[in-house]
């Protein structure tokens, strides 16, 4: 019986583990050079991995599908990839973040990662930004840094074209 609890433990991911994985993965990949855009919304152009779909469209909202996993790409296409105005709106939505971490680089591009454990233990709400573009998606701890990267990749590789007068 002890042996049974013992290894059930240690099956267990830890957030503060999972989150520190998290933390290197995002930042490596919001580093990486831009994947280059595949799907087009409107006028956002963004790279959608193997698996992913559009699902719903409103002017700032994407809703994507992979599986039976829904993410909300949110663009606001006033804001550059320098502005911090999308992650100063995301942190103040919270009393309380369990991950919060910002990055720059050297072309002057902001990049963010939160992350808010829920109230089931396991499952935390994960939001990964660029500029004026961020996505948002509730996961599990044992998947948060799988999940991260893909993530990093579709709002990182974010372009609006402006509107045309027709």
């Amino acid at each position: 019986m002890l042996s049974i609890l013992f290894l059930s433990a240690c099956n267990n991911v830890s957030f503060k583990e999972e989150s520190k994985a998290t933390i290197k993965t995002v930042k490596t990949t919001f580093n990486e050079k831009e994947k280059k855009p595949n799907k087009k919304s409107g006028n956002v152009h963004f790279y959608l991995p193997s698996g992913y779909s559009i699902k719903d469209q409103t002017p700032n909202n994407i809703i994507l599908q992979n599986g039976s996993d829904t993410y909300i790409l949110f663009i606001n296409p006033h804001e550059n990839t320098s502005s911090e105005v999308v992650y100063k709106a995301t942190i103040e939505q919270y009393k309380k973040l369990d991950t919060n971490e910002k990055f720059k680089n050297n072309e002057n591009k902001f990049g963010f990662l939160t992350i808010k454990q829920l109230k089931d233990d396991n499952l935390n709400e994960l939001t990964i930004g660029v500029g004026g573009a961020k996505i948002t998606t509730q996961v599990k701890t044992s998947d948060l840094n799988n999940e991260s990267k893909n993530m990093m990749q579709i709002v990182n590789s974010v372009k609006y074209t402006k509107e045309s007068k027709e």
